[in-house]
This record gives structure tokens, C-alpha cells and sequence, in this order.
């Protein structure tokens, strides 16, 4: 019993071992041209609209397109009874002979008194009132002549053109039905739809942060990829062709505190529709020298300040504040507080603390191996 009892004590506990330093993965901060990206709401609407109405009175003889078509401009879509302006055509043309004749008459008559009155066979006022006359039937030949031409304008207006190309809708007036000019209805409508317009709002509150940001050196709007947009339809998808900007609006919706700007999509497909909600991913600027921090790697402050952890030249764990801009995928963008170089931990963060000392490893490193457990084999002797 007594040399048991000496050789439990000669053996003890084993002595423990020190704490380990943590383990904090980083990533290196650079900057890299990025650009400034808003989702923003909006509709479609057509590049081109034409209501078609009649332009002279007249029965309707035919309908010479399809509903829901799509139309070429110059193609004929209505037919209008032309008989009685094929006679106003012709009585124009009548009269403006009759004056033309007439024309000739005086004319000769104005250039025989020219002779005379220089022999004084005839009076100086009977030559004005020659030379009077033939200036009359000038003018009524060139009366007569515009008669013939509105006569045959008005003949022309009884076959309906499309005015543009698009796709054309439902016709509001059958064959036999009275057309007048000037009606408050239209006949039907033509839209161009390919391209098409992709009108969204953006708050004028957004529009001025976006403004401090490029006078302050931090975006420019000269850059090429600013004019790219693309489109989310309603049902989630993203629309596969791209879009460019056409313009921003010069005034604010004083109702929505908002302004319109305006894209345009190729619609070869004729998937987009006028008056479609979407969601447009626009382009508004490029940061030339923008710096990204993956969002695990910020957290908040009791005060709302977001800040990060830095490893510093001793390896020790530096609490920054900064300040984050908008979002870019699973990263934000830092305005301020960082610099290209700074080392900021994203992983193992929650076995770190300000000014503790952490070993840096490159995030997504592979971890190291954990010690064993105590005592094994560690007997002491």
C-alpha cells in the first residue's frame, strides 16, 4: 500500500498547455474599377405611337391588314370610296383648262398692245388694262392649278397608309361603316415596338449622392460600360439582351419627388410589351479605384458605425471604422477607412478581439490541425 501510494503521486496531473493563438483569415485590400450599379423600377413603353384617323369623309371599303400584325409604313390599311374625289379631281382639272385658255387669249391680246401702244394706235390705259388682265388669268391658272392639287391630295387620303412600321392593334371600324375627318376615335393604332423604351424612376435623394460621389473624384459618367443596362422581367427572369441609356430627365416629379430616365432595348423577339413592369440594372457611373470588403468581414458598432478588423504590423487585431457605400454582389464598397494593402479578417472572427494577437493566414486557407486532447500522451514521469 505505501509504494502504491508513492507512485500516485509521483505521477500528478499533467501540466497544461499554453493558449494557442487564433487563427484569423484575411484578405488584402486593392482597388479595382467598379461600376456603380441600381436597381431601379420602371415600365416599357413604344419607341414610336400612331393613331390612325381619316383625313377626308368617306365609307369604309376595305380593311387591308391583319390585327395584331405587325405593318411596314407606307403599307395601305384602309380604303375609303373614292368615286366622288375622282370627280372633284376631274372638275379640278376642268376648270384649271378652261382658265388656261383663257391664259392664252389675253396674253396675246397684252403682247399686240405692246406693238400698238408704242405707235399710239391704241391708249396707254387699254395696254394696262391688257397687261392687267393676263397678270388676272396668270393668277387664276395658278388657283385653278392648286385645285387640281388638293383634289388629288384628297383622292390620296382615301387609301389609309401606316405612317410607321410596328405592330398594329385592334380595328375599331368595320367595312361599310361612315368615316369622317377629324374624328375623335381612332381606327386603330400602330406602336413600334423593336426597339423599345424602358422608362424607370430614381429618387432625386439618390440621384445627388450619386452627383457628391463624382465631384468628389470618387466615379466618373465618361466611361462606356455607364451607358449598359439590363432588365428583370416580372417573373424574375433576366432579360437576355442589353439595353443603353438614353437620358436622364432635367426635372423631379414634384408628386413623387422622383426622375425618369430612359433606356432603350432591341425587342427582335417581341417579348417585351408596352406598359410591362421590369427592374433595370443601370449602370449610372464607374469608380476607377473602388475598394470592395466582403460582408462577413463588417460588422456594427452599438452606434450603427460599421468597422472591420485589420491585422496590423504586429500581427495584432485593429478595430477600423469605415464607411460602406452601396452593395456589389457579396461585397461592399468602402468610401472610407481602408486602404489598398490592409490586411481585413473575414474568417475566424469570432475567436478575435481588438488589439488580441491573431495568426494571419489567407482566407480560405485550408484550417489547421487542432490539438489533441489533454493528457494524451502526455503522462509526466
Amino acid at each position: 500500500m505505501l509504494v502504491g501510494a508513492l507512485a500516485l503521486a509521483g505521477c500528478g496531473k499533467p501540466p497544461a498547455r499554453p493558449a494557442q493563438t487564433p487563427e484569423a483569415g484575411y484578405v488584402v485590400i486593392k482597388t479595382q474599377a467598379q461600376p456603380l450599379t441600381t436597381q431601379l423600377p420602371g415600365r416599357t413603353s413604344p419607341l414610336a405611337i400612331a393613331e390612325i384617323r381619316p383625313q377626308v369623309n368617306g365609307i369604309i371599303l376595305e380593311r387591308l391588314f391583319t390585327e395584331g400584325s405587325t405593318v411596314k409604313k407606307g403599307q395601305s390599311l384602309y380604303r375609303i370610296d373614292p368615286a366622288p374625289y375622282r370627280a372633284a379631281v376631274a372638275q379640278a382639272k376642268a376648270q384649271l383648262a378652261n382658265v388656261q385658255a383663257n391664259l392664252v387669249t389675253v396674253k396675246l391680246k397684252a403682247e399686240r398692245y405692246a406693238d400698238l401702244v408704242k405707235i399710239k394706235a391704241v391708249s396707254q390705259q387699254d395696254y394696262d388694262d391688257a397687261r392687267a388682265s393676263a397678270l388676272q388669268a396668270e393668277a387664276a391658272v395658278q388657283q385653278a392649278q392648286a385645285a387640281v392639287d388638293t383634289a388629288q391630295i384628297n383622292l390620296g387620303y382615301t387609301d389609309i397608309k401606316a405612317p410607321i412600321s410596328g405592330r398594329i392593334g385592334v380595328s375599331t371600324i368595320t367595312q361599310g361603316a361612315l368615316a369622317t375627318a377629324g374624328q375623335a376615335s381612332a381606327l386603330t393604332t400602330i406602336q413600334t415596338l423593336d426597339p423599345i423604351y424602358v422608362d424607370v424612376t430614381q429618387s432625386s435623394a439618390e440621384l445627388l449622392r450619386l452627383e457628391r460621389t463624382i465631384q468628389g473624384g470618387q466615379a466618373r459618367r465618361d466611361a462606356p460600360l455607364t451607358a449598359r443596362v439590363k432588365l428583370m422581367l416580372e417573373d424574375g427572369s433576366t432579360y437576355p439582351l442589353e439595353g443603353k441609356l438614353e437620358f436622364t430627365d432635367v426635372t423631379v416629379d414634384p408628386s413623387s419627388g422622383a426622375v425618369t430616365i430612359r433606356a432603350v432595348f432591341p425587342n427582335p423577339q417581341g417579348t417585351l410589351l408596352p406598359g410591362m413592369f421590369v427592374r433595370a440594372l443601370v449602370n449610372e457611373a464607374l469608380a476607377p479605384d473602388a475598394i470592395l470588403v466582403p460582408q462577413q468581414g463588417v460588422s456594427r458598432d452599438p452606434k450603427g458605425v460599421a468597422t472591420v478588423l485589420v491585422v496590423n504590423d504586429q500581427n495584432k487585431a485593429e478595430l477600423r471604422p469605415i464607411e460602406i457605400g452601396q452593395a456589389v454582389g457579396p461585397s461592399w464598397m468602402v468610401t472610407k477607412g481602408l486602404k489598398p494593402g490592409d490586411r481585413v479578417i473575414v474568417e475566424g472572427l469570432q475567436r478575435v478581439r481588438d488589439g488580441a494577437a491573431v495568426r494571419p493566414v489567407p482566407a480560405g486557407s485550408a484550417p489547421s490541425r487542432p490539438a489533441g486532447p489533454a493528457g494524451q500522451g502526455g503522462g509526466g514521469r
